[in-house]
């Protein structure tokens, strides 16, 4: 496995972290970086650190296309069988045109949605001092700082990111979980609860529109129902040069699917589209967008997709969102559905794995990886 080269890190490092950079490294640590909030509010620059700097991307791929042909699904309609049937049609396109869709009518109520929002961004407006009473520890993603630093001349993106297990409770770290603002905590049982009952609800009707049903379909919604939910809160501050740095880099998510909310009405996200064109998606008040993860794509055997998404900032303004990603129960194997299977006639494209291998191929493969980790995954 890939060396980390010795460095001196802004936490001073100690003996456990020195440790583990001897020992190689893995995706599920990541060595401390200094924020990139304080840098922005201590020092104001003109101009981007170097580490910061991506300049070896195509400046043209920040471009913003029109957003027009995302897909809106309307969780209403699918819920009332009379249009169900042209919804599911709808839900079957996006998820294999985009694997990317808006969420509306989706039954969180404003309140809580609110509620959540507002606590992440008081999070984040915390002097540095109470921020770091949530720190990362060593050896682990979970907590506040950065994730996948895994060397010390590594390119950096700009954003800071508060990382937590919320499902199932014995999960949880309340160490981690901050204690200002005084109602983050309630707020974020209550959002992971509601996370967890849209998320049952969603994959119910994107297996429906897959073709699996009975027995299969109900198992797939029990599995999420005891699945892991881990929400990350992002803040990408303002950036002097907006079009040299990247908030998130391109990448597909491992969940099965996640749930995303905006705490504003600033733009960041951006979904590779099947012209290889990054589409920006825009905020839209009340909202949540879901985003196939490539559990979900494995199990769909290839007919869905996990899109490859990322985050660009901005000069003028800050953005705030929060992702929830949702795991199936580690007793669901990962791999393609058989009732897919049987309906397409064809072989499967991936190997079925259980969800603890599945999770460690990930976490043990090189952050660098030329080839993309589904594709390790096929037959």
């Amino acid at each position: 496995m890939r060396k980390v080269r010795r460095g001196i890190s802004d936490g001073g490092g100690n003996r456990e972290e020195a440790k583990m950079e001897e020992d190689g490294v893995n995706l599920n640590w990541s060595l401390p970086v200094p924020s990139v909030q304080e840098l922005v509010r201590q020092q104001r620059p003109d101009v981007v650190p170097p580490r910061y700097l991506r300049d070896d991307m195509v400046l043209a791929d920040h471009r913003r296309e029109s957003s027009q042909g995302l897909p809106c699904i309307d969780l209403g309609k699918l819920m009332d069988p009379p249009s169900r049937s042209t919804e599911l049609h709808n839900l079957h396109s996006a998820c294999h045109q985009w694997g990317l869709f808006r969420l509306v009518n989706h039954g969180v109520s404003d309140e809580g949605l609110r509620m959540m929002q507002e606590n992440v961004q008081g999070f984040f407006e915390l002097p540095y001092h109470e921020k770091q009473k949530s720190a990362q520890r060593p050896g682990s993603l979970e907590g506040y700082g950065h994730a996948f630093v895994t060397s010390h001349d590594q390119k950096l993106g700009w954003n800071d990111m508060i990382f937590l297990k919320c499902l199932p409770n014995h999960e949880r770290n309340l160490d981690l979980w901050p204690q200002n603002p005084p109602e983050f905590r309630i707020a974020l049982e209550k959002y992971s609860e509601d996370m967890r009952k849209l998320a049952v609800a969603v994959v119910n009707y994107i297996g429906m529109a897959s073709g699996i049903h009975e027995g299969e379909l109900d198992l797939l919604m029990k599995s999420f129902g005891e699945g892991k939910f881990e929400i990350r809160m992002n803040y990408y501050p303002a950036c002097p040069e907006p079009e040299r740095v990247i908030g998130l880099e391109p990448h597909a998510d491992i969940s099965g699917i996640t749930l995303l909310t905006e705490c504003a009405d600033m733009p960041g996200l951006q979904v590779l589209s099947n012209d290889d064109c990054w589409v920006t998606v825009p905020p839209v008040h009340g909202s949540i967008i879901v985003n196939l993860g490539q559990i979900m794509e494995i199990y769909s055997n290839g007919t869905y997709k996990a899109p490859d998404h990322r985050a660009v900032v901005n000069k003028e303004k800050e953005r705030l969102s929060i992702a929830t990603f949702c795991y199936p129960s580690p007793s669901l194997p990962v791999g393609p559905s058989p009732q897919v299977l049987a309906a397409t006639g064809l072989p499967p494209l991936y190997q079925t794995l259980s969800h603890s291998e599945y999770m460690q191929r990930f976490f043990n493969r090189k952050l660098d990886d030329a080839v993309p980790f589904i594709d390790t995954l096929k037959m």
